[in-house]
């Protein structure tokens, strides 16, 4: 999926993500909004399982940093989730923002921009959970229009065999002796490595196996600016305007 919104655009993926959360309260629709606003092609947002598991985009399996929540994730329903407030913490002007539904960020999503989803969970993502995040890309019809990703690769593996037409990319925070093999094994098609641990010997070695590799998370320039000229087919940016100007000057040349 991955390559090919590269090969529609005509050059790397710049990956929002969180959505823009330098500018606005992450994993929230203002900041899949301003995401879009600042260039992103593409929205990554974590999920988690509420108790009555339900699919909620929130990145941490506790509430306290990014709402005025206590406690983790998985204890409270839904309806309880959706009474806090996520969005004063980052700053006044975002207060009442509400923790997503998945099913809520797939809507948003139509005709916007892709998704990039990623089960979380702790400590690794329940089947039920993998199965509601797929049950959900089925329902909004959203198969050809999000990746899922994750770094419990067997989460991924049981999502491809609930859904063989799924796109997975797997996600690491190491230097693999055969990262291609990770992929392989989950079913994926995308690698997607922690930036400091990518070299021009990777990303050909990716390529070389038909996979793309995309990895997370900067919006240093000069990181950037190595990460294109290695060949990435995509960054992930907490700055996604950051992500384009760089983008465009390497372009330039």
């Amino acid at each position: 999926m991955i390559e090919r919104w590269r090969q529609e655009l005509g050059r790397p993926v710049v990956v929002g993500h969180r959505g823009a959360m330098a500018e606005a309260p992450e994993n929230t629709l203002a900041s899949f909004q301003r995401a879009v606003e600042l260039g992103a092609d593409v929205v990554e947002l974590d999920v988690h399982a509420s108790a009555d598991g339900v699919p909620v985009v929130i990145h941490d399996d506790t509430l306290e940093r990014t709402t005025d929540g206590q406690g983790p994730v998985a204890r409270l329903p839904l309806a309880a989730l959706r009474a806090l407030d996520a969005g004063s913490w980052f700053g006044p002007q975002f207060a009442g923002e509400r923790v997503p539904t998945l099913d809520e960020a797939l809507e948003w999503s139509r005709g916007r921009v892709p998704l990039a989803v990623e089960i979380k969970g702790s400590p690794c993502p329940t089947p039920d959970l993998v199965d509601a995040v797929v049950r959900a890309l089925q329902r909004h019809a959203a198969l050809e229009r999000a990746i899922v990703i994750a770094f419990d690769h067997p989460a991924l593996r049981l999502a491809r065999e609930l859904e063989p037409r799924l796109h997975c990319g797997v996600l690491y925070e190491c230097r693999p002796v055969d990262a291609p093999a990770l992929a392989k094994a989950a079913g994926a098609e995308a690698l997607l490595p922690h930036w400091s641990f990518v070299t021009p010997e990777d990303v050909q070695a990716a390529h070389e196996a038909g996979l793309a590799l995309q990895p997370w998370e900067t919006s240093d320039p000069v990181v950037l600016e190595r990460l294109f000229a290695a060949g990435v087919d995509g960054v992930a940016s907490n700055r996604p305007d950051v992500a384009r100007q760089v983008l465009a000057r390497w372009q330039r040349g």
